[in-house]
């Protein structure tokens, strides 16, 4: 493949990839696994001051032990907002404070919330495969656009080179959810 303009569409593809990969990372690392994991706060959003302010950027959220987290907000007097945050995030957690920290006790999951959160996240990786391949078809496109100005050899050379990546990443994403599916039934 000489064509510059494929090179860096193939070099654009990789980061794209990437990045969906990356999105599925943090998705899966949000879900609750019965575990105290300061991860699942990071989209908590606290209304401070009149702005929604991430709750990870004005508190320390510390793991006291393996199914309780501990936040610790740098502004006491926000202490009743962060709450009222944590239980409308829908977490499924219920904030408990004592006028000073605020203390989430990770509930052990019961089988069918395993299995509800083992479903949501095969969807959100079945989404992912979805954005990975819309991101071929993206390529593809530009490749047949080119077609006047390259060779078939050098399009078809990209098409092969553009699914091997893509096949790569879908086993990636594969291997994430089967990774999240263990993490989740284990008790």
């Amino acid at each position: 493949m000489q064509n510059e303009t494929l090179i860096a569409q193939s070099n654009k593809i990789d980061e794209k990839l990437n990045k969906v990969l990356d999105h599925l990372k943090t998705e899966l690392n949000s879900m609750r696994a019965g575990r105290a994991n300061p991860v699942v706060l990071s989209r908590v959003l606290v209304d401070y001051y009149g702005t929604q302010t991430p709750l990870n950027q004005m508190a320390n959220i510390s793991v006291t032990d393996a199914r309780t987290l501990t936040v610790s907000l740098y502004d006491v007097s926000a202490l009743k907002e962060a709450k009222k945050a944590i239980t409308a995030a829908d977490l499924g957690l219920n904030p408990v404070d004592d006028g000073k920290v605020i203390r989430l006790s990770f509930p052990q999951l019961t089988e069918d919330r395993r299995r509800e959160l083992i479903k949501q996240a095969k969807k959100t990786g079945e989404d992912s495969k979805v954005a990975l391949r819309n991101e071929r078809r993206d390529a593809l496109d530009v490749a047949k656009k080119l077609k006047k100005e390259v060779s078939e050899d050098e399009i078809s050379e990209f098409e092969k080179l553009i699914q091997k990546k893509l096949d790569g990443a879908i086993e990636k994403v594969e291997k994430l959810i089967k990774d999240k599916e263990a993490d989740l039934l284990e008790i």
